[in-house]
C-alpha cells in the first residue's frame, strides 16, 4: 500500500491482488484439451467461468470514470454474460490462453485504476440499472462485490471443477 492510498481503495486492491493471484494458480495446470469439459451436467466449465469474469473489468472501469483503459473482446459479451449456458467445448470459446490471459490482464487494469481514484467515487449511485444497483446502490459496495465475491464466486466453481477431474488442490 502506498503512502497516500486511503484504507477504502487499499481495501479493494490488496485482496484483489489476491483474487489475482488464486486465478492464475487454479488455471495454470488445467490441460488446454480439458478447459471446456464439462464432467458433469450443468457444471460450469473453467473456459465459462474465467470468460464470464473476463468481461466484468470493462463495467467496473466504467464505474471507476476510467472507460478510456477498456478493451473490449468481440463476442465475448454473447457468449459469456449472466444466463448464458455452460456448453462442453464445441469451438465457440477461445483458447484457455486466451481466456486465461484476458481476464487476469484485464482484473489487473482494474486493480491499477483503483490506485489512481478519489475514495469519493465510491460514494456515488451505481449506474448500472436494476437489481444489481438494487442490491448494491453505490459504486464503493457494487466495486467491493464484483472485485471479490463475484470473482471468488466463480473461482470456487473453477476449484470444484478441478476435484471432478481429478485434479488436486490449487492450494
Amino acid at each position: 500500500m502506498s503512502q497516500t492510498m486511503s484504507i477504502a481503495i487499499e481495501s479493494l486492491v490488496t485482496p484483489l491482488a489476491r483474487v489475482i493471484d488464486y486465478m492464475d494458480l487454479l488455471a495454470k495446470d488445467i490441460p488446454d484439451r480439458h478447459f471446456g469439459h464439462m464432467p458433469h451436467p450443468n457444471m460450469n466449465h473453467p473456459a465459462f467461468c474465467y470468460g464470464h469474469l473476463s468481461i466484468y473489468p470493462n463495467r467496473m472501469l466504467n464505474m471507476l470514470d476510467k472507460s478510456e483503459l477498456k478493451i473490449e473482446k468481440a463476442g465475448w459479451e454473447d457468449l459469456f454474460k449472466a444466463g448464458v449456458p455452460c456448453v462442453e467445448q464445441d469451438g465457440r470459446y477461445p483458447q484457455k490462453s486466451e481466456i486465461v490471459e484476458y481476464c487476469i490482464e484485464r482484473h489487473k487494469a482494474v486493480r491499477e485504476a483503483l490506485t489512481d481514484v478519489d475514495e469519493e467515487i465510491f460514494t456515488k449511485v451505481n449506474p448500472t440499472e436494476g437489481k444489481f444497483r438494487e442490491r448494491f446502490p453505490h459504486i464503493g459496495s457494487a466495486l467491493t462485490f464484483l472485485t471479490c465475491a463475484h470473482t471468488m464466486v466463480h473461482l470456487g466453481q473453477v476449484s470444484a471443477w478441478r476435484r471432478a477431474m481429478g485434479l488436486p488442490s490449487a492450494m
